[in-house]
Order: C-alpha cells, then structure tokens, then sequence
C-alpha cells in the first residue's frame, strides 16, 4: 500500500482539477454569476433542506469535473432572501446555469448527477444560445 501524493488521483501521473466553488451572497450575485465569462450553475439550497443535502455531494463532483469550464456556486436562499425571490425560486434545492448574464436552464428538486451533468453539457455546446424567458402574455 503507498499513499497517493495530495492533489493526485491514485494514477500518479494525472493532476486532480482543482474546483471552483464559490459561496456567493446577494450582493456579490451579479458580479460572480451574471457578469462570469464562463457559464455559471448555482445551486440554491438551505442548511435544514435534506434534498438540498443529498443533491450537495453531486455539485461538488460537478465543480471538480468542470473545473476551468463551469463555475460552481452555492447561495444559501436563508441569508440571502432577495435572488432567490427575483428568479421565482419556489423550491430547493433549486440549480440554476447561467451563460452570458442569463438564465440557460432550470433543476427543481434533488437529481442523480448525471442530470446535472447532461444539462451542463447541452449549454456548454458551442452554439447553445439562451432562451428569453418573456412574461408577457402571448396571444
């Protein structure tokens, strides 16, 4: 048995990704995520939220796995009421992609990973342009 050099994977000679979560309040919102170069998943959720706390594991695997193309934010919608309220979020855990300041897609509820991942992946292809979301009503 030998131990495994810190910031390596058990093969040696591949480098881990170092990930990048970020804790983001309401007042770093906009800089952080709306004005981020690179497309942004935020995962809103709250400490007493069990689904919240099973879906936690699969966002960090993601910041790992994405590291460099995606950037991995958490917001706790308890301290910090008013993102949350400004894009309807009714539920948690609730993950958001952001791409260009907007929103691409929508999560409601914990998912497997591979849902997060499947729909990181469709915003991440290079023609991949989000929709408006219009609120008027269409006649």
């Amino acid at each position: 048995m030998h131990d495994t050099p810190i910031g390596y994977t058990t093969r040696e000679e591949e480098p881990m990704a170092t990930a990048q979560l970020v804790h983001v309040t309401d007042a770093e919102f906009t800089k952080t995520v709306l004005e981020s170069k690179t497309p942004v998943l935020v995962d809103f959720w709250a400490e007493w939220c069990g689904p919240c706390r099973m879906v936690a594991p699969f966002v960090e695997e993601v910041a790992r796995d994405y590291a460099g193309k995606v950037v991995v934010a958490k917001m706790d919608t308890d301290a910090n009421p008013q993102t949350p309220m400004q894009y309807g979020i009714m539920g948690i855990p609730t993950l958001i992609i952001f791409k260009d300041g907007k929103e691409a897609d929508r999560i409601v509820g914990a998912v497997p990973k591979a849902i997060i991942v499947k729909k990181l992946d469709v915003v991440l292809a290079k023609d991949f342009r989000p929709q408006i979301r219009s609120t008027e009503n269409r006649r």
